[in-house]
């Protein structure tokens, strides 16, 4: 058996290391380190409850209306209000612009430049792939950043700048939109629309969502194998082995995503698992974090967020992360728009996980199928907003009791927890979706869910970063400033 350090890895939002264990030429056993503690949750404690909606977007430079909009529901849960519709559309528009930028970020700067790597050489499509996808220089990652670019000018419409947008408050959203800004807005969105539909996609949005089995997928795929970004990548699942790659624990969580003015959410919440292939109810109460592993202290043993510390204790045996174990009843779960996309019942990732699991493949097909769906959201989000009708509520003095926020970032769910005592933050506790999915071993030892995943992956002579260990973590997509805030 051999050791191998993987890491840092470029590409992802902050460092991340793993240890493998390799034995015949396949990891046996992984360990995965968030080597970077920044200490937000002390930060928070002391403060007036509201200024942490000045805090929590500085978390990170990509997840930053993520965190505002978990932060903002946790003072309406606080506080006891509700936005009024006008705000909630807002807010979901802003969300959604976000993840969505970083679905398309997380596809074309992230995930598909590995394709070029000399491991593929013979590949039909290897060519082909650095043409489109090489660092800086392919055609479509050039064209993916000046569409990024263009499509975060929302966000300066609809909250003054991006990244850490003030805009977002318990109560709503503190910038009306006007008549003519909404008719920009959606020209914008239109124009997002456009560039997948002509470059990611090569078909209509309502063609993707409308695929209802894996085998219309390839079906759609075996028309032209090459045409539009996305068939591409199909036609790298084949030949690379995507779809048994990367086996996750089989339990997805969402907390729900989008939700509306009226009830419910545009994608449900719950806990789908692949061993009944059903949705079962969410109970946030049964969430405990686990520090056993963790240089940080595990005082009292697993805690729910309410209740829960985190204390540096950088000498302690047996540790090798900064990051907590969530478990929810116990058991490990993935988060993502996997997740997010079973909650909603959608056919073709139904199906597509039935068949191969949570692997490379269905992760990112979630991922890509969640662009094509959110677009239309938002265009009618826009045009359900009411003129002279208000976008936000006052807020209270926050002075006592426990808040609760739960949202849906790109990545998948995040809580946020607050704790108030006489008008200040007795307690705040986070659990962002890569503390989720990148979470060490609990107290019986039991791995987290991209640990469980990297097992079985192949490891090739020579290989100091296995191209197989690449595409597994980047499938989860990490942000590891999030994890460990």
């Amino acid at each position: 058996m051999t050791r191998l350090l993987v890491g840092p890895f470029n590409r992802v939002e902050g460092d991340l290391e793993v240890t493998l264990d390799i034995d015949d030429g396949r990891v046996t056993s992984a360990r995965v380190n968030a080597p970077m503690y920044r200490g937000f949750e002390q930060i928070l404690q002391g403060k007036n409850p509201h200024d942490a909606l000045v805090y929590v977007p500085r978390i990170c430079g990509i997840c930053s209306v993520s965190q505002s909009v978990a932060c903002a529901r946790a003072l309406a849960s606080l506080g006891g209000i509700a936005p009024p519709p006008n705000g909630q559309h807002v807010t979901n528009v802003m969300l959604a612009t976000e993840n969505l930028a970083d679905h398309l970020t997380h596809f074309y700067l992230f995930f598909m430049p590995d394709f070029t790597r000399p491991v593929y050489a013979r590949q039909p499509w290897h060519a082909e792939a650095l043409r489109r996808f090489a660092p800086q220089t392919g055609e479509q990652t050039r064209a993916a950043i000046a569409a990024r670019q263009r499509w975060f000018t929302l966000l300066g419409t609809l909250a003054g700048k991006w990244p850490h947008t003030q805009s977002v408050e318990a109560g709503g959203s503190t910038r009306p939109v006007e008549a003519a800004e909404r008719i920009r807005l959606l020209a914008k969105v239109r124009e997002f629309r456009s560039f997948l539909e002509r470059e990611l996609f090569a078909a209509p949005l309502e063609l993707i969502t409308g695929l209802d089995s894996e085998q219309a997928l390839w079906d759609w795929h075996a028309q032209d194998p090459w045409r539009g970004d996305f068939r591409l990548f199909l036609s790298m699942v084949q030949s690379a082995g995507l779809a048994s790659l990367g086996s996750g624990p089989g339990r997805y969580l969402s907390y729900g995503a989008y939700p509306q003015p009226g009830g419910g959410f545009e994608f449900g919440s719950g806990v789908w698992l692949a061993s009944t292939g059903s949705l079962m109810p969410l109970d946030v109460s049964g969430i405990r974090e686990d520090a056993t592993h963790a240089w940080l202290s595990d005082a009292a043993g697993p805690r729910h967020p309410v209740e829960g510390i985190t204390l540096p204790d950088i000498d302690k045996p047996d540790a090798y992360t900064w990051n907590k174990a969530p478990r929810l009843a116990g058991q490990v779960i993935e988060t993502g728009a996997i997740a997010r996309q079973l909650a909603a019942a959608h056919p073709l990732v139904l199906d597509a996980v039935r068949r191969h699991g949570g692997t490379v493949f269905t992760r990112v097909l979630a991922r890509v199928l969640e662009l094509a769906r959110v677009v239309p959201m938002m265009e009618n989000w826009l045009r359900q907003l009411q003129p002279n009708a208000p976008y936000c509520v006052p807020s209270p003095a926050f002075t006592e009791g426990v808040g609760v926020g739960l949202s849906e970032a790109a990545r998948g769910s995040l809580g946020h927890w607050v704790v108030a005592s006489r008008g200040r933050i007795a307690n705040y506790q986070i659990v962002a979706p890569t503390t989720w999915n990148f979470s060490p071993r609990d107290k019986a030892g039991t791995a987290g869910a991209l640990e469980q995943a990297l097992e079985g992956a192949l490891v090739q002579p020579g290989e100091a970063t296995p191209v197989s260990v690449q595409h597994i973590v980047r499938s989860f997509d990490p942000c590891m400033v999030c994890t460990v805030h």
